[in-house]
């Protein structure tokens, strides 16, 4: 078993169900996943501290979009663009305490 290679990997769903029942990117998480990745790009994050990936379907549409933050195991249900500093907060709580 190894371990993660990244210290912060943040999944937003993008899953799209084309409209036969609400999925998360009816609430623009794919523009949602383009702002995280700039923003935390910007504040300095190297490729090996925080990743940003797309996924399907994570089982929680009804309260999406959905983002989850590994391995600490944290989730952050109907996530818009107005919530990108909120989640750049909670990577710079994790990984600069005390900053």
């Amino acid at each position: 078993m190894e371990t993660a290679p990244y210290k912060c990997h943040i999944f937003v769903c993008v899953n799209d169900r084309q409209g036969q029942r609400k999925s998360c990117a009816d609430g623009a998480s794919p523009a949602l996943r383009l702002a995280l990745k700039k923003r935390l790009q910007e504040k300095g994050y190297a490729p090996t501290e925080v990743r940003i990936s797309q996924s399907l379907c994570l089982g929680l549409c009804e309260t999406g979009p959905n983002v989850m933050i590994y391995p600490q195991n944290i989730q952050i249900s109907a996530a818009g663009l107005a919530d990108v500093e909120r989640i750049v907060s909670i990577v710079d709580t994790l990984l600069k305490p005390g900053d």
